[in-house]
């Protein structure tokens, strides 16, 4: 059976590009059929790496590459298969091997997660031609690759396994597998990784964010859709903040933190934040298109929970609740969230064709509100994003505190008062009995005296109250003086006053 189909239909099932001149007997493959050449051949790469002995990975392993012709026919070390004739080119298979393990992934389960069932096949809201690939157990995303991105790939993975030594609890994207199909003139590169986002929770929100504002909003093409990918700028129309415990928060932030400075010592950049959420109090969570064929799977680090959890050497893996999916825990105004989330399109590096894109919409826009950026800025200006405007974190009820703290120190007060009186009424004796010395004699002898008003105002004041009632007037004397020297905001604008009237004067 010929199957007669567009090559631009071809392209944008595969995402893959024509690398040579189709012959119209030649038989051109369909969406259906270069997913099915997908399985087979991850089948017989996994099958045929079971066959070489576990070892350390070395040096050399990370640019190796692996081909084989796959007749339809079958051969001496091929299956037979009812597709057309592909070959199959395997990017290094001893280093994506540790990567499974790492995450504990097995051989078996990899294969039956992903050769079981049909593929998914998902749409792209992205400006890539990029598209994907989801398996029926919700595991795994696989990904079509442009040869720039593959390349770029392959020269990362020994940073890459360096990186995942050091801490396998990460959001960058986890890679299990680089595959090439040759089939029918038409080349499709592909990369397996973890599924940020399971099928089987519902999010009410997608976005798609990079921390840049220059058409950072979602296509009316895209939003017309079931299930739309907002961007940036619609998130902060949207939403207010996403908000977090403050355990959480910081160890969310501290994962981001840590990755993009993974990704600026690879001179990574133009990567987004794939962020899903679920709101808790609309619906009940539906389970059934996760649990029918999934067989107990569970990739070790792989949900938004167990990617941000501490620092712990040898931590324990974290039990997937089947309510939450490993979701993150949230607030939103009186909302109960979970949240999902991963950096994705990490295999963008400020390549010379980068740093002339930016330097030609700088001239026309902000440069600094334009996604393409150099990494360093792009990756600071995407962390003050994240931690200021997405995430923030949750304070306790401040009323409850500050009336905790009112009362402790109206305590405080009392105690000291208490504690404090008899001190004060024998210093208060003393300053009584000084004022009244002093104004029987030279009150006003200090350097800096007041103008002859005041003291012909004081002066006059005591010899009124002393021909008004002579009993009273000691008393009234011997207070008013006790209230000046015991009130230190007196003294002081007393002493500012007489200073301002020595210069004036």
């Amino acid at each position: 059976m010929r199957v007669q189909m567009s090559t631009a239909n071809v392209n944008r099932a595969g995402g893959g590009t024509k690398t040579a001149k189709v012959s119209k007997d030649q038989r051109k493959p369909t969406a259906a059929i270069l997913k099915g050449a997908i399985q087979l051949g991850i089948s017989y790469a996994v099958g045929n790496l079971s066959s070489k002995p576990d070892r350390d990975v070395l040096m050399q392993d990370f640019s190796v590459v692996e081909s084989v012709f796959l007749p339809s026919e079958g051969s001496n070390m091929t299956p037979a298969h009812h597709y057309p004739d592909f070959r199959l080119k395997t990017y290094a298979p001893l280093a994506f091997r540790y990567f499974r393990e790492l995450f504990g992934i097995k051989p078996d389960d990899y294969l039956y997660s992903i050769c079981n069932e049909p593929l998914i096949e998902l749409s792209n809201p992205g400006a890539s031609s990029s598209w994907f690939y989801l398996t029926s157990d919700d595991e795994f995303i696989i990904k079509t690759v442009q040869h720039k991105e593959a390349e770029f790939l392959q020269k990362l993975l020994p940073g890459y396994y360096m990186n995942l030594n050091q801490n396998q609890r990460t959001l960058l994207p986890k890679f299990y597998g680089l595959y090439c199909i040759q089939c029918g003139g038409v080349t499709v590169r592909m990369v397996v990784m973890n599924n940020v986002l399971p099928r089987a929770m519902k999010m009410h929100y997608k976005y798609d964010l990079k921390g840049s504002s220059h058409k950072r909003r979602a296509s009316r093409k895209e939003r017309v859709k079931d299930s739309p990918t907002f961007k940036d700028l619609d998130f902060q129309e949207m939403h207010e903040g996403l908000h977090f415990d403050p355990d959480t928060y910081n160890a969310l932030m501290k994962t981001l933190q840590r990755d993009c400075r993974v990704l600026e010592s690879f001179k990574i950049m133009d990567y987004s934040l794939l962020l899903g959420v679920h709101v808790l109090d609309r619906k009940p969570v539906s389970r059934g298109s996760r649990s029918d064929s999934r067989r107990g799977q569970k990739v070790l680090y792989s949900t938004a929970l167990e990617s941000i959890q501490g620092n712990v050497k040898d931590p324990e893996p974290v039990a997937d609740d089947d309510d939450t999916l490993g979701g993150i825990p949230a607030k939103h105004k009186d909302e109960n969230l979970l949240i999902f989330l991963g950096i994705i399109d990490i295999l963008q590096s400020y390549r010379f064709i980068k740093k002339v894109e930016h330097s030609w919409k700088a001239l026309v826009h902000d440069g600094d509100t334009v996604s393409v950026h150099r990494p360093s800025f792009y990756a600071d200006r995407y962390l003050k994003f994240m931690g200021s405007t997405v995430f923030k974190k949750l304070h306790p009820l401040r009323g409850a505190s500050s009336r905790r703290k009112r009362s402790s120190l109206n305590a405080a007060k009392s105690a000291s008062q208490e504690v404090l009186s008899p001190q004060k009424e024998e210093k208060r004796q003393e300053k009584k009995a000084q004022s009244l010395d002093n104004l029987d004699g030279n009150f006003y002898s200090s350097s800096k005296q007041p103008d002859i008003l005041q003291r012909s105002v004081v002066s006059f004041e005591s010899r009124r109250e002393r021909d008004e009632d002579p009993e009273n007037s000691e008393e009234r004397r011997a207070s008013s003086s006790t209230i000046a020297l015991d009130d230190p905001v007196l003294t002081c604008s007393t002493s500012h006053s007489d200073s301002e009237l020595d210069v004036y004067l």
